[in-house]
């Protein structure tokens, strides 16, 4: 009788194990769904501002940036992990070969991007060993933000900017998008001072 229940209860182990297995497959398969189906949907060629306005949150207009950046023709993109990503959202090669490090903002133009954005992208360059480093943001900056990225040679792209590349990329001047891109960042020489 002990040795009946053992089995049994065995049984439902194996069966709880396999069932397990199968959610965790599912689960990941839809998963994996999920972020195909907006890398399909996410196609440069139809995305305007006001969908980037809609958008459920920051990984889908990272993952537009994604593709974006893909359609012109750079190499080596990598989209980083959402947690731990050392601060960069986007890493690429431009044309000079430089290495980019990216940050990408989704913000409303009512919630000004700040100096944690300027912040966490210079100092992801040392991790991803980048020469260059952009933040994008879809709605615009605070003017210490702007100062600091100026003293720190970090480039900002702000909604203008990135309705801009929008327009030419719909355009296909994709070689003007890629100067936007790579423009250099706006640089001050003023550091701080006491006064």
């Amino acid at each position: 009788m002990l040795l009946e229940q053992l089995s049994a209860y065995k049984e439902l182990g194996i069966g709880l194990i396999v069932l397990l297995l199968l959610l965790v497959l599912i689960i990941r398969g839809m998963i994996r769904g999920r972020r195909n189906r907006i890398l399909r949907d996410l196609d440069p060629r139809k995305i305007g501002i006001q969908d980037i306005d809609r958008m459920e949150d920051g990984s889908e207009f990272e993952f537009y940036l994604q593709r974006l950046l893909s359609a012109l023709g750079y190499k080596d993109i990598y989209k980083t992990t959402s947690s731990r990503d050392f601060g960069a959202d986007l890493v690429f090669t431009d044309r000079e070969g430089a290495r980019v490090v990216i940050q990408a903002k989704r913000y409303a133009v009512q919630h000004p991007v700040g100096l944690g954005a300027v912040q966490e992208i210079y100092t992801s360059m040392r991790y991803y060993a980048a020469d260059k480093s952009i933040v994008i943001t879809s709605g615009r900056y605070t003017e210490s933000c702007k100062t600091l990225a100026a003293v720190n040679g970090v480039k900002l792209l702000d909604r203008n900017d990135l309705e801009d590349m929008i327009d030419l990329f719909k355009s296909k001047r994709r070689e003007e998008v890629m100067d936007v891109i790579e423009s250099r960042a706006e640089v001050i020489a003023s550091k701080w001072s006491e006064k």
